[in-house]
């Protein structure tokens, strides 16, 4: 009997401690995600009820010219962001690695201070320096192509400026985890390396990158992620334009949500975005790791 009570007493602690957690994870997560599955099927208002439509939300979505266009943008801002900074990223956190002591410290605190700051405060930032008129990298643009730029109002600029914005900006956290990452690896795996005559490229090849491809796996991973859902940046610096050239999807999703109150068009749009998402995640993720044991 007396362990029959104990047993009993262990599930109710066990209970008390997990159904906050899942009380919360249903309020903020599960109830959401099924709203917005249910509501991508209706024809309902942002706010309020709608009627059943079946499918002809999706039927709107993949006849739409604005979706191609947006998930071209989305395409190539990924190709412009995920890779170039990982390795840029794996590039300073070699550099800092080799510094020690207030150097390192400093290095590590320059790098990381932009990630710190509000997207609103970082697109105020790169607003202000790249300024037509008044910008100060605008010397440095003229001296490139003969002609100031206004980079956020131009189709060919404001795609690659809004990725360079945004690699400074999130980069720093990219930085700690390769720094985490090199400081995981025992020294002694070099010092063996060394005695049997490896150079520093070798070392590089042959023990810091193995070792160091999960956090890379993880890096790139996230940085899909986050890449595949823009919008802050690109909404504060150009607003989808000029001529739908920075137009992503969630921006579609904010514009048919909230400027024109399709709520169930809205959530057919962000239903198929997550369902890209979780797709290309996976795939990703099964490549990196098949890549990884090689």
């Amino acid at each position: 009997m007396a362990m029959i009570r104990n047993r009993s007493r262990h599930r109710l602690v066990a209970l008390s401690l997990i159904l906050p957690f899942v009380a919360i994870f249903a309020l903020v997560f599960a109830y959401p995600v099924v709203e917005v599955v249910r509501m991508s099927f209706t024809n309902a208002p942002l706010i309020g009820g709608g009627e059943w439509v079946g499918f002809a939300n999706f039927e709107r979505l993949f006849s739409d010219r604005l979706f191609y266009t947006s998930l071209k943008n989305n395409g190539y801002f990924v190709l412009l962001t995920v890779v170039p900074t990982t390795a840029l990223a794996l590039v300073i956190a070699l550099a800092i690695s080799r510094l020690s002591g207030r150097m390192q410290a400093l290095a590590m605190v320059l790098f990381f201070t932009p990630y710190v700051l509000p997207v609103s405060v970082v697109t105020q930032i790169w607003s202000w320096m790249l300024d037509f008129q008044f910008g100060v990298l605008q010397p440095a643009i003229e001296a490139v192509t003969g002609k100031r730029v206004p980079v956020f109002k131009n189709p060919f600029w404001v795609m690659p400026s809004v990725a360079v914005v945004t690699i400074w900006w999130t980069n720093g956290f990219n930085v700690l985890l390769f720094i985490a990452g090199l400081r995981n690896i025992p020294e002694e795996l070099y010092e063996a390396a060394k005695l049997d005559g490896a150079t520093r490229g070798q070392l590089f090849l042959r023990v810091t990158w193995p070792l160091l491809w999960p956090v890379t796996a993880l890096v790139l991973t996230l940085q899909l992620i986050l890449q595949l859902k823009i919008f802050d940046q690109i909404y504060l610096l150009s607003e989808g334009g000029p001529f739908n050239s920075s137009y992503v999807l969630l921006l579609m999703v904010y514009r048919e949500a909230f400027q024109l109150n399709n709520g169930g068009y809205a959530a057919a749009i962000s239903l198929v975005l997550f369902l890209l998402i979780v797709v290309i995640s996976i795939l990703q993720f099964q490549v990196l790791r098949i890549g990884g044991k090689k």
